[in-house]
C-alpha cells in the first residue's frame, strides 16, 4: 500500500502592527520589489494602536491553536526590530496560509467609527500571485468581523501603496478593528471582552478561508 502524504496543517500567520521601534520605523525601503519609491517603515500608527493590536493577536492565536490551526506571529513583545518588507517576509518563508495584518484605525473625525478590511490593489508584477486569494479572504474577514463586534461595516478597501501587501507572496489582508481616535470605539478597543470578540471574528474570518 502506497503511503499517502498527509498534508501540514494550515499555518496562519498573524502581524500585530504597528510596534516598531521608532529609531528603525524612521528608516525607510522601497514600497515594492525593484520600486525606486520609499517608504518609512512604520509611521507609529494611531496612539494606543500597538498595544491593541498585540493583544488581539494574541487572543487570536489562543482561538486558532485551540481549533487546530499552525499559528506564527510577527511580534510578541511591546516592540518590534523591523520593517514591513520584514513582516512580508516572515510570513513568506513559512508559506503561510494566510497573512492577517491586524491594527486599528485612526483619523482626525473622531466621529468615525467601525470596522474595515485592506487588501492588496492589483498590480502585475508585484500583487498579481496573491490578489484573488486576498480578495476573497477580505471578504470573508470583513463579514466575520462585522459579525463578530456588531461594528459598523465599512466594508473593503484595497490599497497599493502598503509595502507589507507589495512585498508579500502569500495572501494577505489587514484588518482595521475600529478607530482609536473614537472615544467610545476606543473604549471598547482596550477592552479584553471587546478585543475577544474582534479575535473571535478573525479566527472566523481566517478559518473560513483557509478551509476552502
Amino acid at each position: 500500500m502506497p503511503v499517502l502524504a498527509v498534508p501540514p496543517t494550515p499555518l496562519v500567520c498573524l502581524d500585530p502592527g504597528p510596534g516598531t521601534i521608532p529609531a528603525i520605523g524612521r528608516q525607510t525601503e522601497p514600497i515594492g520589489p525593484g520600486s525606486k519609491q520609499l517608504k518609512i517603515k512604520d509611521g507609529g500608527g494611531a496612539p494606543g494602536e500597538a498595544p491593541v493590536a498585540l493583544a488581539i493577536a494574541l487572543k487570536t492565536r489562543a482561538l486558532l491553536r485551540r481549533d487546530g490551526y499552525r499559528v506564527a506571529m510577527t511580534r510578541t513583545g511591546t516592540s518590534y526590530a523591523g520593517g514591513n518588507i520584514d513582516r512580508a517576509r516572515f510570513c513568506n518563508v513559512r508559506h503561510s496560509a494566510l497573512m492577517v495584518r491586524i491594527h486599528a484605525d485612526g483619523s482626525p473625525d473622531r466621529t468615525q467609527h467601525g470596522v474595515k478590511t485592506l487588501f492588496p490593489a492589483l498590480r502585475i508584477g508585484w500583487t498579481d500571485d496573491i490578489y484573488a486569494k486576498s480578495l476573497r479572504a477580505a471578504r470573508l474577514m470583513q463579514t466575520a468581523l462585522a459579525g463578530a463586534t456588531r461594528a459598523l461595516n465599512i466594508g473593503l478597501v484595497p490599497r497599493s501603496d502598503l509595502t507589507g501587501f507589495n512585498w508579500a507572496n502569500v495572501p494577505a489582508i489587514l484588518v482595521e478593528a475600529g478607530f482609536m481616535t473614537n472615544p467610545a470605539e476606543s473604549r471598547l478597543l482596550r477592552s479584553s471582552a471587546y478585543q475577544l470578540k474582534v479575535a473571535q471574528g478573525i479566527t472566523a474570518g481566517a478559518e473560513a478561508f483557509v478551509r476552502r
